[in-house]
């Protein structure tokens, strides 16, 4: 052992150390799958890896002629179009920072964001092009330039108001020359999250997080070479759960899919072949209650990853004999999407229905690029018992986990404490050492697969002038699986109806954010004041 002591000679260098990158993986594709095809959007995109290199690359040539700069932050305000696909490459490929922003928010939030994130260029699908003009409009800090996506195949065809995508890529040099990451720790995306108070925090991530998460899945979903993907997920969520930066390792064929519905995913699955996809468990309700005319048969088994609130047995137990497995996954935008998985034990497979569906929507354990997923108290940091009962709060460690927040060094230290990503949100841990939440300490609500702050909602709420206080909790619900519940209390002599103060809130907030219900009750309080939200759960539960 003693030689070990003695390293002399033994460095880095370029033969032995190449920074980690998920952008290697389409460099790779372009040569070994050239005439596999990559990405496909019906009829009028159909594209081999060979095409979706060089597009790539066009892309990334655009940007750097157009003065984007590394470290630069390129926007997205797209649905899963291949633009969207092909920037998750293109725009790291010239070495900027891509910040996929989510269509559904209101313009205020995205405002914010632009501003925040002092980005340089956006690409916008002509359906958001006027709620981006209206963002930019309010700006106090230089506006970026505007590359237009239209989408004539979806009625969303050019205004004719800025470039357009193709003409910014025509010219572009195929040929263009990638800036690889002479870092693995470089930034290569930009997130935004639901925040719990206030703007949204900006999620920070790197090139070897994501390099490591596509590894990682492969081995979790257990992948096989060429499988074909259809883009449920949005890729502004966690990017697609950075699936779009995995399918060229296996050269995996990309289906597009802009309107998410059972008759559009029902096709691909027939027409494309699709094998797997990821959603929230709406997607799944969805495709169970589809009328008959909206199916299509197909002869293989659609391997699903969900994520979300767990999918209850209802869920499981319609959409299985459809011919889908349900795979149970847990994460946040700071981990880049998910990190655990209810790994399945085939000794479960006898065991009665009720108990494995319960079994399917627990959160899991750790995948294989994080070192840790565990239960702690969130007071002293000291493990929980693994014995099914004791909550405490899930905190992570491994590679896939955020950089930090921009801008934000405070709450990054904060939820870093002890060596440790704490994730806001309190389970149990088995004697398996499987993971099951039990609340969000953070008050988000998950509908639809989207993250809603209760503070916000309450936020908007309590504008309307008859409103004297109000708390927004989650309701169950089959087919969102939470939607936003507010409880109001008026102000003496006040009035309003549940229509007038959804409609107000409606207003303030994107659609999907607005309270479903409105109780007009008076709050249960603390001794000091303080809502206890938790006994509007209940009632929320029984309405």
């Amino acid at each position: 052992m003693g030689w070990l002591r003695d390293e002399t000679g033994l460095d880095k260098n370029a033969a032995n150390f190449v920074p980690l990158t998920p952008l290697s993986h389409l460099a790779r594709a372009a040569k070994i799958y050239p005439d596999q095809l990559a990405v496909a959007y019906g009829s009028q995109h159909r594209k081999t890896y060979a095409e979706y290199h060089a597009r790539v690359s066009q892309l990334a040539s655009a940007l750097a002629n157009a003065g984007i700069k590394s470290g630069d932050v390129v926007t997205t305000l797209l649905p899963n179009l291949p633009a969207q696909v092909e920037a998750h490459f293109g725009v790291p490929a010239c070495g900027a920072v891509i910040n996929a922003v989510n269509t559904r928010l209101d313009v205020g939030t995205i405002t914010y964001i632009l501003e925040h994130s002092e980005a340089k260029l956006v690409l916008v699908d002509t359906e958001f092009l006027p709620m981006l003009e209206t963002a930019i409009a309010a700006m106090k800090t230089p506006a970026p330039t505007i590359i237009e996506v239209p989408d004539p195949s979806a009625n969303h065809p050019a205004s004719n108001r800025h470039t357009t995508y193709e003409d910014f890529l025509s010219g572009g040099d195929a040929g263009f020359a990638w800036t690889m990451p002479e870092d693995e720790w470089e930034s290569l995306a930009l997130n935004y999250t639901s925040g719990t108070t206030g703007q949204p925090k900006g999620v920070v991530c790197h090139h070897r997080g994501a390099y490591l998460m596509t590894m990682g899945t492969v081995v979790s979903w257990q992948l096989a070479l060429r499988p074909k993907y259809l883009t449920i997920v949005p890729l502004f969520h966690c990017n697609g759960w950075n699936h779009s930066w995995l399918m060229p390792l296996l050269g995996g064929t990309i289906i597009c899919c802009r309107d998410i519905t059972a008759r559009n995913i029902y096709n691909a699955i027939a027409d494309e072949g699709v094998t797997h996809f990821g959603g929230a468990p709406i997607v799944l309700n969805t495709l169970i209650n589809a009328p008959e005319g909206e199916r299509r048969s197909f002869d293989h088994t659609v391997q699903v990853f969900t994520a979300g609130a767990p999918p209850p047995a209802a869920t499981l137990a319609g959409i299985e004999p459809l011919g889908f497995n349900v795979t149970q996954v847990y994460g946040l935008t700071e981990t880049y999407g998910h990190v655990t998985e209810c790994l399945w034990d085939p000794a479960w497979d006898n065991h009665p229905d009720e108990a494995r569906y319960a079994t399917k929507a627990l959160t899991g354990v750790a995948m294989p690029m994080m070192e840790g997923a565990t239960v702690h108290d969130p007071e002293t940091l000291e493990p929980a018992p693994h014995d099914g009962k004791t909550q405490g709060e899930i905190m992570l460690r491994g590679n896939s986990v955020m950089k930090g927040y921009l801008k934000n060094p405070e709450a990054t230290q904060e939820a870093f404490k002890g060596g440790f990503f704490h994730s806001g949100d309190l389970a149990v841990q088995h004697p398996n050492s499987y993971l099951q939440i039990k609340d969000r300490s953070k008050d988000i609500i998950i509908s639809g697969g989207e993250n809603i702050s209760s503070v916000e909602v309450e936020g908007a709420l309590a504008r309307h002038p008859a409103v004297s206080l109000c708390a927004v909790v989650a309701r169950p619900d089959d087919k969102w699986g939470e939607v936003p519940c507010a409880f109001v209390e008026l102000k003496d002599g006040a009035t309003a109806t549940e229509a007038e103060l959804i409609a107000h809130a409606r207003s303030f907030l994107a659609g999907f954010k607005s309270p479903k219900h409105i109780v007009f009750q008076e709050l249960p309080k603390t001794s000091t004041g303080k809502v206890q939200k938790f006994e509007l759960r209940s009632i929320a539960s029984k309405l």
